[in-house]
């Protein structure tokens, strides 16, 4: 048996929930893994920004805090860690985490970086397709931030191979991070397609952190998960024929039972006969789930077909200005003194000459549905009275101009209506991302150990 723990489903998740995992798997004296998926389309994008900024920054900002209690207890029991959250920049990542272990005491790990995900200046768009799945999405034509191919698991796999005991990637797909470790565990071949596809569920289950253990399962009344605020994250105990249990830490919160796991199972999923990745097409329709034990639950019957021909690629563009204020009313006509905020913002907008588009949502009614013409909100009949937060959104090509209408909704403070209050704003700029279908040959990815050892 072979166990994999996850430490992060996403970019800001928990910092402590690794702790139980490794606690949990050092207990059982096997070794393992833990992965780190940390990484999504955005997140990358950002993490190119914050690098061209800093060229020792781009990547995760809570490396240090995820890998700091974890890092010592890792090494000494044969855990392998494994993080996309390398993002931008992995040698940059590489370099804080030995900077982590010398600050800690502890002698310096073996750090693999994996690469081979940027394809900057290495391809031509116009000679791409457009991933299907993005073709209702009108073309961008800001300046590229970045393109990155999604790849597999092979230098995971081979960089544990060769001793790594902590290996750092950029844009991986999510389940080559659980697959490459039991590739190089069990010694699996890539042609063995029903377990490369077995290994890469087991990818697919864990890569959301505590999704599948009740995490965002989690629904008061009809769907109960006790002792959410120490929800335990899931570890993955993974056989030699591809079979495994999902499970968590004993002790900890959460749940894992037949509808967590089924939940998770089709979550993402296009089609459940050809769930596309860089290692193999994974059909999930003859999978089977069986409670075998309270939060344990037994996963068998992936099965694998080739793999595309081509990879995704995603590709991050500079957007518009993005500005959001937002402010609030409460007590008797609240409701209408928040349509008349946005009824003076927007009229303040045509009487400045603001040229930003703009929508308005009062928070506690209808704003989760709401359309930008606010068509709903004008048809609400709910009481008047309450308390109701009002937010502004306002998009343009031009910082300042969006600053401008920004200050609008900070002017409302003294200009009404009355009772206004709690005023938040910010400005930012929009990143914007397209998936684009790249060839295979054009891709190679390796690993290369941290200070050039090998």
């Amino acid at each position: 048996m072979y166990r994999i723990g996850s430490g992060a489903g996403f970019s800001g998740d928990r910092i402590d929930a690794p702790q139980s995992v490794v606690a949990a798997m050092a207990a059982a004296g096997e070794g393992g893994a833990i992965i780190f998926e940390t990484l999504g389309e955005r997140t990358l994008a950002l993490g190119q920004i914050a690098k061209k900024q800093d060229p020792q920054r781009g990547y995760e900002p809570l490396l240090e805090d995820l890998l700091e209690p974890i890092l010592a207890q890792c090494i000494a029991d044969g855990i392998v860690i494994v993080g996309n959250f390398g993002a931008a920049n992995p040698p940059a990542a590489a370099a804080s985490i030995q900077a982590l272990a010398c600050r800690l005491g502890h002698d310096e790990p073996r750090i693999a970086v994996v690469g081979g995900d940027d394809l900057l200046g290495r391809i031509d768009l116009s000679q791409t397709e457009r991933w299907d799945g993005d073709g209702r999405v009108a073309d961008f034509d800001g300046d590229v931030i970045a393109i990155n191919a999604y790849l597999g698991a092979a230098a995971i796999a081979d960089a544990i191979r060769a001793g790594a005991q902590i290996v750092v990637t950029g844009r991986v797909a999510d389940p080559a991070l659980a697959l490459g470790p039991l590739v190089a565990h069990f010694g699996w071949s890539w042609d063995d397609l029903d377990r490369i596809a077995a290994g890469t569920l087991v990818g697919h289950l864990l890569e959301c952190g505590s999704q599948v253990s009740g995490g965002f399962f989690a629904d008061p009344g009809v769907k109960d998960v006790p002792d959410t605020a120490n929800i335990g994250f899931p570890i993955a105990e993974v056989e030699a024929d591809g079979s495994f249990v999902v499970t968590k830490a004993e002790g900890t919160g959460g749940l894992v039972d037949l509808r967590t796991v089924k939940e998770q199972l089709l979550y993402e999923v296009h089609d459940p006969a050809a769930y596309l990745t860089p290692d193999v097409t994974l059909d999930i329709t003859k999978v089977e789930l069986e409670q075998v034990a309270p939060d344990r639950v037994r996963v068998t019957g992936a099965r694998g077909h080739p793999a595309p021909v081509r990879l995704k690629a995603t590709v991050s563009f500079y957007g518009d200005w993005l500005g959001e204020a937002e402010i609030s009313y409460a007590g008797p006509n609240a409701l209408a003194r928040a349509r008349l905020a946005i009824t003076t913002i927007n009229e303040r907008l045509r009487l400045r000459g603001l040229p930003v588009r703009h929508r308005a949502d009062v928070i506690g009614t209808v704003s989760a549905f709401d359309s930008d013409d606010g068509a709903l909100l004008a048809d609400f009949d709910g009481a008047t009275a309450g308390d109701y937060r009002v937010r502004f959104a306002f998009g343009a090509p031009s910082q300042r101009e969006v600053e401008r209408a920004v200050q609008e909704v900070n002017a409302l403070y003294c200009c009404g209506p009355a009772g206004g209050g709690g005023v938040r704003q910010s400005v930012r700029p929009q990143v914007r991302t397209l998936s684009h279908m790249v060839p295979r040959d054009l891709v190679r990815s390796s690993f290369q150990f941290a200070g050039g050892g090998s």
